[in-house]
């Protein structure tokens, strides 16, 4: 765990200059972490008591195969994956987004009224959303792993994951550590144990649960991160509904900028690549972790993989990966109408 070779760091010259701890009172990361938990289990829970009775919804499946299936679903509790279990296991196993009348939806999120759903799929023709939701699920899945890494000896604050387009190379989460660790950089072998922890996640096949909520529910449960605070406040006056989406798999609640996929378990090869400080006008040391991951539709040889962890390891700066992520995609529109079709990985 992160917090056994980071003590060892100590042992070995640092602890003579940390004579301190924080005070009592203050609550611990793991007792933050577990109060927004049952904050966001208990919104849940309001919401599904909005729908006392049970009401029947029409959903038709306008996908390729077996068009024009009518699914007679409930409202308010009925999902996605519900209808897909309908159609087949293979539905359930590759569907990664759906299609709600044209709007992207979770795959757990419940079905509110009569629509139209089709499925999207990492081997879609154009997958740019899939591949968004997944590098998102992956940014929040190495956010947990870093707040919990370190146990109570060292407070972690999550400041936020940027998004950034997958074609950047490298997922990645902005997060202040404990001010005595102001000295500390990571190593291969912290990296290596954060991406164990990462594996652990994958395995345990965690369902990811969407969840949307006014700023008022959103400040309650993100009270204690002031970092969290300020981005709910920004998100709430760009979205016209006022809503906040929160996201959630096991125990770790955090915000997000849109869908996720639906389980940890679609994750295949993972590896968390790089750690480096920030240039930042805050006053505390705010540290980027970065990561490369592929889902398990999508096996690549150990070449390309190399490739793509070279370069996975090269900071990320969010304004500059949006620009080259849009100078390329303007490339592979120029190369499909001549013809020359080139993926992001032959090209990486």
């Amino acid at each position: 765990m992160a917090s056994a070779w980071v003590a060892r760091g100590l042992r070995r010259g640092w602890s003579r200059r940390f004579v301190s701890t924080a005070p009592a009172s203050q609550l611990s990361t793991a007792e933050i972490a577990q109060m927004r938990n049952e904050l966001f289990t208990k919104e849940k829970e309001r919401q599904l008591s909005l729908y006392p009775r049970i009401e029947k919804i029409e959903v038709k499946y306008v996908g390729v195969s077996h068009p024009g299936t009518l699914f007679i679903m409930n409202k308010g509790l009925s999902t996605p994956y519900s209808c897909a279990m309908h159609l087949s296991e293979l539905h359930c196993k590759k569907s990664v987004l759906a299609l709600v009348d044209g709007q992207l939806w979770d795959m757990y999120k419940p079905l509110t009224h009569s629509c139209e759903i089709q499925f999207l799929t990492f081997k879609d023709e154009d997958p740019e959303e899939v591949n968004q939701a997944y590098w998102r699920s992956c940014a929040m899945m190495l956010g947990c792993v870093l707040e919990e890494a370190f146990k109570d000896e060292y407070l972690v604050t999550l400041v936020k994951a940027p998004e950034v387009p997958v074609l950047s190379g490298a997922f990645c989460y902005d997060v202040i550590l404990d001010s005595r660790l102001d000295d500390w950089k990571p190593t291969e072998e912290s990296l290596r144990s954060f991406t164990k922890d990462v594996y652990k996640l994958i395995q345990k096949d965690l369902p990811f649960e969407p969840l949307d909520v006014d700023p008022k529910v959103a400040r309650e449960i993100f009270k204690h991160n002031k970092y969290k605070l300020e981005e709910i406040e920004q998100k709430a006056s760009q979205n016209s509904e006022g809503k906040i989406q929160l996201q959630r798999f096991g125990h770790f609640v955090d915000i997000t900028e849109g869908p996720h996929i639906p389980r940890t378990s679609f994750c295949h090869q993972y590896e968390v690549t790089a750690g480096y400080n920030l240039k930042s006008s805050q006053p505390e040391l705010i540290r980027r972790f970065q990561g490369l991951s592929v889902p398990v539709a999508l096996k690549l040889h150990h070449s390309v993989w190399h490739r793509l962890w070279e370069r996975a390891k090269k900071p990320i700066t969010v304004k500059e990966a949006r620009h080259k992520s849009e100078k390329q995609k303007e490339e592979n529109t120029k190369d499909v109408k001549g013809g020359n079709h080139t993926s992001s990985a032959e090209s990486a």
